[in-house]
C-alpha cells in the first residue's frame, strides 16, 4: 500500500510539474473543488447501488482530490499529503479515548455523544457559537439537518417530533398565505416574502426529519429516485398504450402514475 500510495503522491507531482499536465497545472484550489463535491457525490452514488468495483474506482478518484489539493498546498508552502495524514490520525486518536486511551469500552449510543461532546469542546476553542465549523458549501438540506442539531445539543428544539410536525403545518399554511397575497407577480416570479417562507418550510421539514431519526438529505434522494423510476414507468406505459405522454392531459397523466403506484 505504501508503494502505491507513493506512486500516486509521484504521478500528481509529475503532474503539476513545469513540463507536466497544462490542465493540472493550471488549477487551483477553488476550481478543483467543485470536482471533490462530484467525486463525494460518485462514492455515495456507488455504496447505494452497491456496486462495489465502482466503488473502488470512484473512492480512487476521491482520493486523488485530496492528493490534487494537497500538492497545491505543498507548492504554496502550507502542508503536504504527509500533514493531512497526520491531521486526521491526531483526530481519530483524539476523539477515541475508549480505544486509544483507558476510558473503557462504550455502547454505539455512548460512543456518539462522546464524539459530539468531544468535537462540542473543539468547536468551543475555536468559537462559541453552537453554529460554528457547519460548512457552508453542503447541500442546503443537509446543512439545515446539522445546523437544527447544533441547536439542539443547546437546548433549542422542540421536546417532541409532533411539534415539530405542526411547525411544519404551520410554514405550510404561511406559504399558502404568501403565495395568495403574491399571484399576480409579474412574469410569474415568487415574491420575496414566499421565497422566504418556501425556505422556512424546507427548514421546519428537515428538522422533522432528525427528531424522526430520518437522514433528511438521503430520504430525499430516495424520493428523487422513486419519483425517476415511476415517472420513467409510466412513459414507458404511455408508449405501449400508442401514446404520447406528453399529450395526454393531466387526468390521463394522474391514471398513470396511480397504476405504476399500484404495480409497485
Amino acid at each position: 500500500m505504501t508503494n502505491r500510495m507513493d506512486q500516486l503522491l509521484a504521478i500528481m507531482e509529475r503532474l503539476r510539474a513545469p513540463d507536466g499536465c497544462a490542465w493540472d497545472r493550471q488549477q487551483t484550489f477553488a476550481s478543483i473543488a467543485p470536482y471533490t463535491i462530484e467525486e463525494a457525490y460518485e462514492v455515495a452514488a456507488a455504496v447505494e447501488q452497491g456496486d462495489m468495483q465502482h466503488l473502488k474506482d470512484e473512492l480512487g478518484d476521491l482520493l486523488f482530490q485530496v492528493v490534487f489539493h494537497s500538492q497545491m498546498a505543498s507548492e504554496a508552502g502550507q502542508f503536504d499529503f504527509e500533514a493531512v495524514a497526520g491531521s486526521i490520525c491526531e483526530k481519530l486518536l483524539r476523539r477515541h479515548p475508549h480505544v486509544f486511551g483507558d476510558r473503557g469500552q462504550l455502547s454505539v449510543a455512548e460512543q456518539t455523544r462522546a464524539w459530539e461532546d468531544i468535537k462540542a469542546k473543539e468547536r468551543a476553542a475555536a468559537d462559541s457559537s453552537a453554529m460554528q465549523d457547519v460548512p457552508a458549501a453542503l447541500p442546503a438540506l443537509m446543512r439545515a439537518y446539522k445546523l437544527s442539531k447544533r441547536a439542539a445539543r443547546v437546548g433549542f428544539d422542540f421536546e417532541h417530533a409532533g411539534q415539530s410536525a405542526d411547525k411544519v403545518a404551520e410554514e405550510l399554511a404561511e406559504v399558502r398565505d404568501a403565495a395568495g397575497e403574491n399571484s399576480s407577480v409579474p412574469d410569474g416570479r415568487a415574491a420575496t416574502a414566499v421565497f422566504e417562507e418556501v425556505g422556512d418550510l424546507l427548514f421546519a421539514a428537515a428538522n422533522l426529519a432528525r427528531k424522526l431519526g430520518v437522514d433528511a438529505e438521503a430520504a430525499l434522494r430516495a424520493a428523487n429516485a422513486k419519483f425517476e423510476r415511476r415517472f420513467r414507468r409510466m412513459e414507458h406505459l404511455a408508449t405501449e398504450q400508442g401514446e404520447v405522454f406528453a399529450e395526454l392531459n393531466l387526468a390521463a397523466q394522474e391514471n398513470l402514475w396511480l397504476s405504476v403506484k399500484r404495480g409497485e
